[in-house]
């Protein structure tokens, strides 16, 4: 009777067994599960990193977190006070005369072509607006490059330009935010699309006939390397009531007046070169784009390629310019 009920005992432990250990897999299994690596980003002071630009088949995402609210810029912008004009033109009279002592007398900065634009700032039509693209290799590249204007233009809060600036960046609290729009940037929320405020607020601007400056590679390109543009210059240039003057520009050497990497500060007695591109006639491209129909994100890219095209040789032939300046 006792060995029965050892039998019935062992019995009873081997059908346990495998379930046990069936158990003992799955517990194995969760926690020998590897764990996902969290993704990392670049860092910014490492320009031999290679950036990626992002595909047009890509899906444009909003942000998960915007730093600081930028509604009631807008607004401000699209409707400007008499009290808006006169911070905004204090404001850019004491960047503006900043940004000519630092880039003209305390470095060495040499125009190519500077008539081409101050025509296309000061004497063009009434009512024409006007768009200039350049490169982007430092954050001092607007206001610093216009510190070459004459003194009507870079401290004249009528005459200076609208520039788009990184929302999170530029308009991170109250105090960054005023200062910035009064200095007449608009800030954009980099991977929100084309259809966001800020290119909206740019393509009014331009239905009053004034100057807009893009930055088309949208973001400082640390690496010079050959990006593709984005296409909000193509929308802001598109749906402009009047085909505005297009001006390009590529510039050298302003990423060693303001380095990308720490530490930031200006330095002084450095070699900047600036290049002013002939002015890209695209009225009968536009016009015909329009006639023929074709869509608008289309047309959007084609407009940007044109640019690209033309950023590609302009920058080419002022490499070579700034090489040679100083041999």
């Amino acid at each position: 009777m006792h060995n029965h009920k050892i039998k019935n005992q062992e019995v009873r432990q081997k059908t346990k067994q495998p379930q046990q250990t069936l158990t003992d897999k799955r517990v194995e299994q969760q926690t020998s599960l590897p764990s996902l690596p969290r993704p990392t980003l670049p860092s910014l002071s490492s320009p031999s990193l290679p950036t990626t630009p992002s595909t047009p088949s890509t899906p444009l995402t909003p942000p998960t977190h915007i730093p600081y609210d930028i509604d009631w810029i807008f607004p401000r912008m699209l409707r400007p006070s008499g009290f808006w004009y006169v911070v905004s033109q204090i404001t850019i009279f004491a960047v503006g005369l900043f940004s000519k002592i630092v880039l003209v007398l305390m470095n060495k900065t040499h125009v190519y072509n500077k008539q081409r634009l101050i025509d296309a700032i000061g004497k063009r039509p009434p009512g024409t607006p006007l768009v200039t693209v350049s490169n982007h290799y430092s954050c001092f590249d607007d206001p610093g490059l216009w510190g070459v204007l004459p003194m009507r233009y870079v401290c004249n809060t009528f005459k200076i330009r609208w520039s788009l600036a990184a929302h999170d960046i530029c308009f991170t609290n109250i105090y960054h935010s005023l200062f910035f729009m009064y200095g007449k940037c608009i800030p954009i929320i980099r991977g929100n699309g084309v259809h966001q405020s800020a290119v909206d607020v740019c393509i009014q601007k331009l239905k009053l006939g004034e100057w807009v400056h893009v930055f088309p590679e949208g973001k400082v390109n640390m690496t010079k390397e050959e990006m593709r543009l984005k296409w909000g210059v193509g929308r802001i240039i598109y749906e402009s009531p009047r085909v505005p003057i297009i001006l390009p520009m590529w510039h050298e050497g302003m990423d060693s007046v303001l380095p990308n990497t720490e530490p930031y500060y200006l330095k002084f007695g450095k070699k900047v070169t600036l290049n002013v591109g002939k002015p890209i006639d695209m009225n009968d491209f536009i016009e015909d784009l329009k006639f023929r129909g074709v869509k608008e994100i289309v047309a959007r890219k084609l407009i940007t390629d044109k640019i690209q095209d033309v950023f590609h040789k302009l920058r080419l032939e002022t490499e070579e310019l700034h090489r040679n300046r100083f041999l």
